[in-house]
C-alpha cells in the first residue's frame, strides 16, 4: 500500500525535512501508536555514502492530520475546477443569450423613400432618454422600429422588455406592469418583479397601449414621470431605470377627445412620434419585401427560392393591403405553398381569404351552380390537400382555416363515405 503526501516534514531526530513522496509500510501492519515508513530526506548529499537510508517515524495523529490536510487540499482544488467550471458555463450561457438577442435582428425591409426619411429620424433619436411613441396601422411593424429604436440607443446591451397591452386582461395588467407582493391578492403566494423592474437599465416597450384601461393610465403616468412604481400591496415605491417606447394602431387625439385616453398621459409619451406609413403609400418596398418572404418560406419548407414573376408583382401591385406587411407575408407564403415551376406566378397570388380555383369549364366559368356550398367546400378542402402532398398544416394555411377545424372535417368525410387521401399528415 502506498500514501502519497504532499507536503514536507522533519524527522523526529532533527536531520533535514523529507519532502512529499511515495511511502510504504514496513513489516507488518502496525498496532502500536506509532509507525514506521521508508520516506527519503530531501537532501540525500547530506546522508554520508553507504548508509541506509533512516526510517521515519510518524505518529497516527500526524498520519491522521497529514491525510486530512491532502484531502482539504484536494477538496479545494476540486471545487476551484467545478467553481470554474460554473463560471464558464455562466459566461456561455450569457454569451448565447446576447447572441440569440443579437440575431433577432430582422432588420426592417425597406427601399421607400419615405421609410428611408423615418429610420433617419430614428436613429437620431434613439442615443436620447426621450420617450418614442410609434403610430400606425396594424401590421405596419411597429414593434420592429421600436425594436430597430432600441437598438441604436445606448442601451443597446440591456434588455428591451415588451408588454402587449391589448393581450393581457385588465385585472392582470397592474401586477403585469408593476409586480406584486406576497399576499396582495389571492393568489398572490410569493412577491413577483414586473415588467418595469425587469426592463430597469434597458428599454420597456408597451405596445398598444392605446388598449390600456383609463384607471390604470394613471398610475402608468406617476411611473413615466417620476420613474418610480409601487408594486400591488407595496409599502413604499421601487425606483426604475427605464427607456419608454409605446405603439398604437389607433388616432390617440380622437381617443382623448373621446375620453378614453389621458390627454397628459399622451403628453407624456408623445415627446417623439415616429408614425410608420402604411403598405399602399410606399409602394417601392413591395418588391425587396415579396423576395424577402419568398426566401424566409421557401427555406422554411425546404425548397429552392423562386422569384415572383412580373405578372405576379403586377397582381400584388393591385391589392389594397389593408392589413399591411402582415398581409402581404401571409399572401406571399400562400404563394410559395401553391406555386409550381421555376417562378411564383399569378395563380398562386391569392389575396386575404381567397381560395385555390377549380378548373374552369369550357365557357370559362367556374362550374359552382347547383352545387351546395357543403359540396364546394369538400372539394375544396381534398383539392387544396391533395396538392399540398397531404401536408394539413400547410393545407389548412391556404385555406384559412386551422388545423383542428381541418382534422376535424377529414374526420368527418371519412365517416361520410368520403375518400381522404391516406397520405394527409401534420407538418
Amino acid at each position: 500500500m502506498a500514501i502519497r503526501f504532499p507536503f514536507a516534514q522533519r524527522l523526529d531526530d532533527g536531520s533535514a525535512p523529507i519532502v512529499g513522496g511515495a511511502c510504504r509500510w514496513q513489516g507488518p501492519a502496525p498496532t502500536t501508536a506509532a509507525a514506521r515508513f521508508s520516506y527519503p530526506r530531501l537532501d540525500p548529499a547530506a546522508r554520508p555514502e553507504g548508509e541506509p537510508e533512516p526510517p521515519a517515524t510518524f505518529s497516527q495523529a500526524e498520519l491522521a492530520s497529514a491525510v486530512e490536510a491532502a484531502r482539504r487540499e484536494a477538496h479545494a482544488e476540486a471545487e476551484a475546477n467545478v467553481r470554474a467550471e460554473m463560471v464558464a458555463s455562466r459566461e456561455h450561457r450569457e454569451t448565447a443569450i446576447l447572441a440569440a438577442v443579437s440575431d433577432d435582428r430582422r432588420e426592417l425591409v425597406f427601399e421607400d423613400p419615405a421609410m428611408h426619411e423615418l429610420l433617419a429620424v430614428a436613429r437620431q433619436i434613439a442615443p436620447s432618454e426621450a420617450s418614442v411613441l410609434i403610430t400606425g396601422e396594424s401590421g405596419t411593424g411597429k414593434e420592429m422600429l421600436a425594436r430597430y429604436v432600441h437598438r441604436h440607443s445606448r442601451r443597446a446591451e440591456r434588455s428591451l422588455v415588451s408588454v402587449n397591452c391589448a393581450a393581457i386582461p385588465e385585472n392582470l395588467l397592474e401586477s403585469e406592469l408593476f409586480g406584486h407582493e406576497k399576499g396582495a391578492f389571492t393568489g398572490a403566494t410569493a412577491r413577483r418583479i414586473g415588467k418595469f423592474e425587469e426592463a430597469s437599465g434597458g428599454t420597456l416597450l408597451l405596445d398598444e397601449i392605446s388598449e390600456m384601461d383609463p384607471r390604470l393610465q394613471a398610475k402608468l403616468l406617476r411611473a413615466v414621470q417620476e420613474r418610480e412604481i409601487d408594486r400591488v400591496g407595496g409599502g413604499r415605491p421601487v425606483k426604475v431605470d427605464i427607456r419608454l417606447i409605446a405603439t398604437s394602431h389607433r388616432d390617440l387625439e380622437a381617443e382623448v377627445a373621446a375620453g378614453r385616453f389621458r390627454e397628459d398621459l399622451l403628453f407624456r409619451l408623445n415627446v417623439v412620434n415616429l408614425h410608420l406609413p402604411p403598405l399602399r403609400e410606399r409602394p417601392a418596398d413591395l418588391r425587396p419585401l415579396c423576395d424577402h418572404f419568398a426566401r424566409k418560406y421557401a427555406k422554411a419548407k425546404g425548397t429552392p427560392v423562386r422569384p415572383l414573376s412580373e405578372p405576379a408583382l403586377a397582381r400584388l401591385r393591385q391589392q389594397p393591403w389593408k392589413g399591411n406587411v402582415r398581409e402581404l407575408e401571409n399572401c406571399v407564403h400562400r404563394a410559395v405553398l401553391l406555386a409550381s415551376g421555376d417562378e411564383i406566378g399569378p395563380e398562386a397570388i391569392l389575396p386575404q381569404g381567397g381560395t385555390p380555383g377549380r378548373a374552369r369549364d369550357a365557357g370559362g366559368t367556374l362550374p359552382l351552380v347547383g352545387r351546395t356550398v357543403a359540396e364546394v367546400e369538400r372539394d375544396l378542402i381534398l383539392e387544396t390537400l391533395q396538392h399540398t402532398l397531404g401536408n394539413r398544416t400547410h393545407a389548412a394555411i391556404i385555406l384559412g382555416i386551422s388545423v383542428r377545424t381541418l382534422r376535424n372535417k377529414l374526420r368527418q368525410y371519412g365517416s361520410e363515405g368520403v375518400a381522404v387521401p391516406a397520405n394527409a399528415r401534420a407538418a
